[in-house]
């Protein structure tokens, strides 16, 4: 399938894996279908509008768990936090977009947010641009989409290379390096995704400064379901 290539914003979005993945000889260099797909899998999530998600945040005291949406013509993410191994502190529901967090603190979370957030009860916050791995696990979610394609031909050379090939939730799927573009100051290191046939990302690992361990993003995990503004809260531009 042809590709139209377009300009990379250099900010744009991180590429990585979880746990090994590579071939026999280790990473190689992509062929053009390979480099096509990992162009365009970023965009694939924008022409989606939207994508279900986990996110598995690490932390020293156990981590956090997000199940939600991302909307990537909206470039919002809104879901429910759950505390992995830790105390309860951190539960509750969450929206977010680039610079702001919202939080709405619960005793007695649910295991999916409610489809119209509640009226009232939401903290906000600036996000911070390093330092946490919850914001830099948040701006690394919403920079996975893009209103065009990366450029094919600037992949190689800022690293990109074929790590593998497996099966993720049933689906036949690809291992691909890729730079780390920048999702912030609080990112580091090289990312890999699982891409299938069409270029449709399903797994994304990428490391934070703040944390030994990676972010970890799993794609269609639940039902999408549209991200709403809160209530009284003006959207995204």
């Amino acid at each position: 399938m042809a590709v139209v290539i377009g300009a990379v914003a250099v900010g744009a979005a991180v590429f990585l894996v979880v746990g090994g993945g590579s071939g026999p000889n280790g990473p190689r260099a992509l062929t053009s279908d390979e480099v096509n797909r990992l162009a365009i899998t970023r965009f694939r999530n924008y022409q989606a509008h939207g994508r279900a998600v986990t996110i598995r945040v690490p932390s020293a005291t156990g981590g956090l768990s997000i199940a939600g949406s991302v909307d990537y013509r909206a470039n919002v993410g809104y879901g429910v936090v759950h505390g992995t191994g830790r105390d309860t502190s951190s539960d509750g529901l969450i929206q977010w977009k680039a610079g702001t967090v919202l939080v709405h603190p619960m005793a007695n979370t649910p295991a999916v947010a409610p489809a119209s957030p509640p009226a009232s009860g939401w903290y906000g916050r600036p996000s911070q641009p390093s330092g946490s791995a919850l914001d830099s696990a948040l701006a690394i979610a919403l920079g996975l989409g893009s209103n065009r394609p990366d450029n094919a031909e600037l992949l190689p050379q800022n690293g990109a290379a074929w790590a593998g090939e497996g099966q993720l939730r049933g689906r036949g799927v690809d291992i691909m390096l890729g730079p780390h573009t920048g999702a912030g100051a609080g990112t580091s290191g090289t990312v890999r995704y699982w891409i299938g046939p069409d270029g449709t990302m399903y797994r994304v690992q990428a490391g934070v400064a703040s944390e030994p361990q990676p972010v970890v993003i799993d794609f269609d995990t639940q039902k999408y379901a549209p991200v709403r503004p809160l209530p009284g809260v003006a959207p995204p531009p």
